[in-house]
């Protein structure tokens, strides 16, 4: 993804989740995944696709939490 869009995707989180240190990271090699980061930690990935029929862009948030993450919760 170009940085405009990358910028533009990471406003819409921080402003979203109410969350100023979300930041997100081109993935190498991968121009339709970014990775996301909270407070500098790995968080989960976003994937942008295209609609084949009519073009319409769209893009797909996973958040990674594992099992030990949840033990002080």
């Amino acid at each position: 993804m170009k940085r405009e869009e990358t910028a533009r995707l990471q406003r819409y989180l921080q402003k979203t989740f109410r969350l100023d240190t979300i930041e997100l990271r081109p993935m190498m090699r991968k121009d339709d995944m970014l990775e996301v980061f909270i407070a500098g930690e790995s968080a989960g990935l976003i994937y942008r696709d295209v609609d084949e029929d009519d073009g319409e862009v769209s893009y797909s948030f996973r958040m990674v939490m594992l099992e030990i993450d949840l033990a002080d919760v």
